[in-house]
């Protein structure tokens, strides 16, 4: 008798069992029924905000129709699956009677749905995953064949099939997951109630909807052993808190560091610990480095428009870093939505005269929203009017909103993933600092971020010269004359690098392009000696193919080559300077309290 045979299975104590199942079934029916006080019951009318607010019972209707149009393609379709599984049924056979035979489909790399290594040894699970990925080829390649569907529609059409094609895994069930199954047999069962316990803990700190929990939230605190670069808040008003950070070196460079972040996160993801700080990095470099803390706004800032941001920002803070350390001149970097400020801003100061900001990076970037990548999927206008109208009651839009639709373009790693480790098996998430920055969304102020969803991914007006006005001024991106350094990350889900590309040849001054390897939040929080290489090259070529394909790749982060090209524009050299020593007194130690508010939704 092996091991396997001889191991007693573990049986659950039926008192501690008959507890937990009633402490479950109580809070199970409170939540339910403060579920349904919260509903709205769809209009009548079928209003499409409430009934089918992201527009998609549309999109598959029109698909149907003209799939149905041609009914020969399908019934090739068919065909192509029905050989596809004859063909796996006979190499099933083969396995089950002791030979040896290839797969008919494997998993894309990276895909850890199915790295218990049941789902390859044993041939029964071998079998499950590969008709559940003959399937999902299926209907993935049988949605993108349909012709005469507009671009916008094939590509809801394409994303929400990817959506149920990942929740219809089998790596999501218990019945069908293999490392499931183990763990219920071996732990008894203990791990569906501990799991249903975490799915209950989940669903009441979302008050309803379902808050995955992704790390242990009480593993970090902000300024205690994340964002702890020491540094003091010098400046503030409605939107920004600005941080200046202590020196690190005897001498610095002339000119200071502005970082305006995305007001869509919070600012540490670029402090998050020291060893992966860009933050700490960039200090240590010699760099006097302000940071954008941007407020997490509530209905009292509902009306603060994108030019609020220019102004109450980057420009407040240009004001102010000069009262700070008698310095005019800066550099900046903006990520993200902060460099799509940063543009705007840019092509503002232009109109105006003003040299301010000596060189500008870029980081993961979009100024030309004509591919927007997968985001665009939510950008219709009957979704626009929906969403519109939820922050037009509550005067923003909710955290939570944002970051779910973050997650779903990645479903597989920040969503299913979770609910296989959280709820399947009963553990508890891992400690990991970025997924806790994940989690701590933030809200958007209704008039700005209509104003940015409509003029930029709708309309795509921003790369318009005059397309859109901020201080009465006509925004004009092909007038910037900095010298401009572009990072983009070659696997981004939120702004795809040849999308990012595309501001080569839009901007008048000299301009560096860098892809790193990764997406959109490791590529950039990527350290020296971290696993993430670049690509770099002196030339822009017309297209990001040609580009890519006469860049060198260099094994290590684009930190130090960003580090190379900027001090070009150093300035020189001066003593250290401490936050204090000019004319803005310190307010509060860093990171500040504006970080800390909390999206409660």
């Amino acid at each position: 008798m092996n091991d396997s045979e001889s191991r007693e299975t573990k049986m659950p104590d039926p008192v501690e069992l008959s507890r937990s199942m009633a402490e479950i079934a109580e809070r199970s029916q409170r939540l339910v029924a403060d579920w349904l006080k919260r509903q709205n019951i769809p209009a009548a009318d079928g209003n499409v905000s409430m009934a089918d607010p992201l527009n998609i019972g549309g999109a598959f209707l029109e698909m149907t129709a003209r799939m149905m149009a041609d009914p020969a393609r399908i019934v090739q379709a068919q065909m192509s699956l029905w050989n596809d599984y004859l063909t796996l049924w006979q190499r099933t056979t083969q396995r089950f009677l002791g030979g040896e035979a290839e797969p008919v489909v494997e998993p894309p790399p990276g895909d850890r749905r199915f790295k218990d290594s049941a789902w390859s040894e044993n041939t029964l699970f071998d079998f499950i995953k590969q008709s559940y990925l003959l399937t999902a080829r299926w209907m993935q390649n049988t949605v993108r064949s349909v012709d005469g569907m507009d671009e916008k529609t094939a590509k809801k059409v394409d994303f929400y099939t990817r959506q149920f094609v990942d929740a219809i895994a089998p790596s999501n069930f218990v019945l069908t997951n293999p490392e499931v199954l183990k763990a219920t047999i071996e732990s008894g069962g203990e791990n569906l109630v501990k799991g249903l316990q975490n799915l209950l803990e989940d669903l009441e700190r979302g008050k309803g909807r379902l808050a995955i929990k992704m790390t242990d939230m009480e593993a970090f605190k902000i300024g205690e052993n994340i964002a702890v670069t020491p540094g003091k808040v010098v400046y503030q008003n409605d939107l920004i808190q600005l941080i200046q950070y202590d020196p690190a070196t005897p001498k610095v460079k002339r000119r200071p560091l502005l970082i305006i972040p995305p007001w869509i996160n919070k600012f540490y993801i670029l402090d998050l610990r020291p060893k992966n700080s860009f933050i700490r990095w960039a200090v240590e470099q010699g760099h006097t480095v302000f940071v954008i803390s941007w407020v997490n706004p509530d209905e009292r800032l509902a009306q603060k428009s994108f030019e609020d941001y220019m102004f109450e920002g980057p420009l407040a803070a240009l004001d102010a870093i000069e009262l700070a350390t008698g310095e005019r001149e800066v550099n900046v970097i903006g990520y993200c939505l902060g460099g799509t400020l940063l543009a705007c801003t840019l092509a503002y100061m232009t109109a105006k005269g003003d040299d301010r900001f000596k060189s500008a990076t870029y980081l993961v970037t979009m100024v030309d929203f004509a591919e927007a990548g997968e985001l665009s999927v939510f950008i219709d206008e009957e979704q626009l009017a929906a969403l519109e109208e939820r922050m037009r009651k509550s005067g923003y839009l909710k955290g939570s909103e944002m970051a779910t639709t973050f997650n779903m373009l990645r479903a597989n790693d920040l969503i299913w993933s979770f609910v296989v480790n959280n709820y399947l098996l009963g553990k508890d998430p891992f400690p990991f600092d970025l997924l806790y920055w994940n989690a701590d969304s933030t809200r958007m102020p209704y008039a700005m971020h209509s104003f940015y969803l409509r003029n930029m991914y709708q309309e795509n007006r921003l790369v318009i010269p005059g397309g859109i006005e901020l201080g009465g001024v006509p925004i004009d991106l092909y007038k910037i004359e900095t010298p401009s350094f572009l990072l983009s990350t070659r696997e981004d889900h939120i702004a795809p690098w040849k999308s990012t590309y595309a501001a080569t040849r839009i901007y008048k001054g000299p301009v560096k392009f860098t892809l790193a390897a990764s997406g959109h939040i490791a590529g950039v929080v990527n350290p020296p000696g971290s696993k993430y290489g670049h690509w770099q090259s002196d030339r822009i070529e017309k297209t990001p193919e040609a580009w890519l394909e006469k860049a060198t790749h260099v094994n290590d982060s684009w930190w130090p080559h960003w580090e190379k090209w900027i001090e070009q524009y150093a300035g020189g050299e001066v003593d250290a300077r401490v936050p204090g020593d000019g004319k803005l007194k310190p307010i509060e130690n860093a990171p500040g309290s504006y970080v800390l508010v909390q999206a409660e939704d």
